[in-house]
C-alpha cells in the first residue's frame, strides 16, 4: 500500500514514520515533508505545496496512492 501524508510539521513526521513502520505499507508519500521527514526508510517527500489541492489529487493519481 502507498500512503501519502500532507504538510511538513512534527505530527506528519510522525505519522508517516508509523505509517513507514507498518509491514502493509510500501512507500510513504509527504507533501512538501521535510528533511527531517525525508530521512525516515521507505518515506519520501514530494514538492507539492499542501495548500495546491490540484496538484496533490495529481499526485495521487500519478503515484498510484491508495491512502
Amino acid at each position: 500500500m502507498r500512503c501519502l501524508v500532507v504538510g511538513g510539521g512534527g505530527r506528519e513526521h510522525a505519522l508517516a514514520q508509523a505509517l513507514a513502520r507498518s509491514p502493509q505499507v510500501t512507500e510513504v508519500l509527504v507533501a512538501p515533508g521535510n528533511p527531517g521527514i525525508a530521512a525516515e526508510p521507505r518515506v519520501r517527500c514530494v514538492a507539492v505545496a499542501a495548500s495546491d489541492v490540484d496538484a496533490l489529487a495529481a499526485l495521487t493519481d500519478a503515484e498510484d496512492v491508495d491512502l
